[in-house]
C-alpha cells in the first residue's frame, strides 16, 4: 500500500470533526469567551447563584460574569431561576443544551490533564 494512498491514523480532515462546515465556529460563538467554559464546570455540578460562581471561578470581574451569565442564558445553554424572597436568590442552572456541553469539556479537562505539565 503507497504512503499516498492512506492518511496517518492521526491525522484528521475537518470532515471527520465537523458534519457541516461553520459548526466549530458556530460552538466557539457561545462557549469560547474567556472563562465560559469555567462557569459551564462549576454549573455542571448543579445550581450555583452567582456569589458562589463569583467565588468558584476565580478572578472573574461581577460584571463580567454577569455578562457571560445573560448571554449563556440568552442561548439557552443556562436557566435563570428567581426565587421571591426576602432578601431575593437567583440560582444559575444548565439547561439539557447546556448539559449537552458536558462531554466537550470532559474532553478539554483530559486534553489538559495530558498536556499540563508540559505547560508549567
Amino acid at each position: 500500500m503507497k504512503t499516498t494512498d492512506t492518511k496517518l491514523i492521526t491525522q484528521y480532515d475537518s470532515e471527520a470533526i465537523e458534519s457541516r462546515v461553520g459548526c466549530v465556529a458556530s460552538a466557539m460563538q457561545i462557549i469560547g469567551n474567556k472563562w465560559t467554559a469555567l462557569i459551564l464546570k462549576d454549573l455542571a455540578s448543579g445550581p450555583k447563584r452567582f456569589g458562589e460562581l463569583e467565588r468558584l471561578v476565580g478572578d472573574i470581574n461581577p460584571r463580567t460574569l454577569s455578562q457571560r451569565l445573560e448571554d449563556l442564558a440568552t442561548h439557552d445553554i443556562v436557566s435563570k431561576t428567581t426565587f421571591h424572597e426576602v432578601p431575593p436568590r437567583t440560582e444559575y442552572s444548565l439547561t439539557t443544551k447546556g448539559e449537552d456541553l458536558i462531554p466537550v469539556l470532559r474532553a478539554m479537562a483530559e486534553w489538559g490533564n495530558k498536556y499540563y505539565s508540559q505547560n508549567r
